[in-house]
C-alpha cells in the first residue's frame, strides 16, 4: 500500500481523487491518504477524516480547524492550520505522494515544500507553474523526483508522449471546450453575469476555474504550465477549440504524425493515471462511445472575444515576473467579478494593464515571484473597487 498527502481535499480535484482511493482499494495500487488538507469546509474533511482515518488534517482557516480539533477529539488526529501547516502537509514525512489539488497561488509553497523534502508531486495547481515555474522545476531538477501532471489536458500530452522522445515532438496541441460562451461576439459578453459564466457545457469545476474557461484564460495559464512542464516554447503550443472535450489535447511529430488521447469529459480519468502510473487500471470515468459520438469538430480561438488568452501567452514570452502578476491580477479580477464589482470584459482588461505595469525582472526567488502576485493583485482589486463604485 502507498501513502497519500491530498491537498484540496474537499475540493472537486479533491473529492474526485478520494473516489479513485475507493476504486483502487484492493489493488497493487492502493493508496491510503496519510494527509488531508483544506480551505476551510469542515463539514466535508470530518466526514473525508472519518472514513479514511489520516494522520492529520489541515484547514487553511484557522478558526475552521479549531472547529475540526474540537469535532474530531475522538479521533486520533493531528489537526493542522495556516501556510505552515499546508507546507507541513506537503512533506509529511510518511506519505509517498503528495497530490496538489488546491486552487490559485497559495499552491506555490507547499509544492515547492514537497519537492525540496524529495516527495514526487501530481499536480493539479496551474498556478504553482505559472507563477513559479523556474523555481519549481530546478527544484524538481536539484531533488529528482518527478512532477506527473493531473489537469486533463496536461495528462493527455504526458500519455501522447509515452514511447517517444520530446525531441520528437513538433507541437502540442492544447484543446479548449470553449466554455459557455463559444461563437459569441465580443458585444455580447458584455452583459454577461456571473450565473452565466458559470455554467459551463460539459464539466462540473470550482468557481474560479470556471470563470477562467468562460474567458479562455485558463487555457493561457496551461499554455504556461505545458511550457514549463514539457519544455516547448510559446511558438510550439496550440490552443485547439473543441467542443465536444473527447480529444484531451494531441502532440504533433517531426513527421507530421499526430497522436491524442480521448476518453470521456471525467477528471477521474487523469487523476488515476497519475496514481497509478506507468500502470493502467479500470477506471470509475465511464467508457467512451464513439458510435453515440459521431463526430469531432475543431475550431481556432476567437482572440478578440476572449483575449486573456492572448495576454497569458504574451506574458509567457515576456517571462520573468510577467506571469505571476498576469496570474495574480487574474485571480484578483475573477473575484471581483463574481462579487459583481466588475463585468465579464473587465476581467481581460485589467490583467492586460496589470501586466504590462510589471517591470522586466528574473523569477529566481518565491519572495520575488510572490511580491509580484501581491503588487498585482492589490493593483486589480483596488481598480476593481473604483469600478464598482461607478456602476
Amino acid at each position: 500500500m502507498k501513502t497519500l498527502s491530498l491537498l484540496g481535499s474537499t475540493g472537486s480535484i479533491g473529492v474526485q481523487t478520494l473516489e479513485v482511493l475507493r476504486v483502487l482499494r484492493g489493488t497493487e495500487h492502493e493508496y491510503r491518504p496519510v494527509v488531508l488538507a483544506a480551505h476551510s469546509n469542515v463539514e466535508r474533511l470530518e466526514r473525508q477524516a472519518r472514513e479514511f482515518r489520516p494522520q492529520a488534517a489541515v484547514l487553511f482557516d484557522r478558526a475552521a480547524a479549531q472547529d475540526l480539533r474540537d469535532r474530531t477529539r475522538d479521533l486520533d488526529l493531528t489537526v493542522l492550520s495556516g501556510m505552515e501547516g499546508l507546507c507541513e502537509a506537503a512533506a509529511w514525512p510518511g506519505a509517498d505522494l503528495t497530490l496538489n489539488a488546491v486552487v490559485g497561488m497559495v499552491g506555490l509553497r507547499p509544492t515547492l515544500a514537497a519537492l525540496e523534502a524529495g516527495k514526487p508531486v501530481a499536480l493539479a495547481n496551474k498556478e504553482t507553474l505559472v507563477a513559479g515555474g523556474n523555481l519549481v522545476m530546478e527544484s524538481a531538477r536539484r531533488n529528482q523526483v518527478e512532477i506527473l501532471p493531473v489537469d486533463s489536458e496536461h495528462s493527455a500530452i504526458f500519455q501522447c508522449l509515452r514511447g517517444n522522445t520530446k525531441s520528437q515532438a513538433r507541437q502540442l496541441l492544447l484543446t479548449a471546450s470553449g466554455g459557455p460562451f463559444f461563437g459569441w461576439p465580443r458585444e455580447r459578453l458584455e452583459a454577461v453575469a456571473p450565473e452565466d459564466a458559470l455554467a459551463h457545457p460539459n464539466w462540473t469545476m470550482g468557481a474560479k476555474v470556471t470563470i477562467d474557461s468562460a474567458t479562455m484564460m485558463n487555457k493561457g495559464l496551461e499554455v504556461m504550465e505545458a511550457s514549463w512542464l514539457f519544455g516547448m516554447g510559446p511558438e510550439d503550443i496550440q490552443v485547439v477549440v473543441h467542443r465536444e472535450s473527447i480529444v484531451h489535447s494531441m502532440v504533433r511529430y517531426a513527421d507530421n504524425g499526430v497522436i491524442a488521447q480521448l476518453g470521456t469529459p471525467d477528471m477521474r480519468l487523469p487523476i488515476q493515471y497519475a496514481l497509478t502510473y506507468p500502470d493502467r487500471l479500470p477506471s470509475p470515468a465511464g467508457e467512451l462511445d464513439l458510435f453515440a459520438l459521431g463526430k469531432l469538430s475543431f475550431y481556432p480561438p476567437d482572440q478578440e472575444a476572449f483575449p486573456c488568452l492572448g495576454i497569458a501567452v504574451e506574458a509567457l514570452k515576456r517571462g520573468g515576473l510577467a506571469p505571476a502578476a498576469v496570474n495574480g491580477a487574474n485571480e484578483a479580477a475573477v473575484a471581483a467579478f463574481l462579487r459583481g464589482e466588475i463585468g465579464f470584459l473587465d476581467i481581460p482588461a485589467l490583467v492586460g494593464e496589470a501586466g504590462a505595469r510589471q517591470p522586466q525582472a528574473p523569477a529566481d526567488s518565491l519572495e520575488a515571484v510572490l511580491e509580484a502576485d501581491r503588487a498585482a493583485r492589490t493593483w486589480t482589486a483596488e481598480r476593481a473597487r473604483e469600478q464598482a463604485k461607478r456602476r
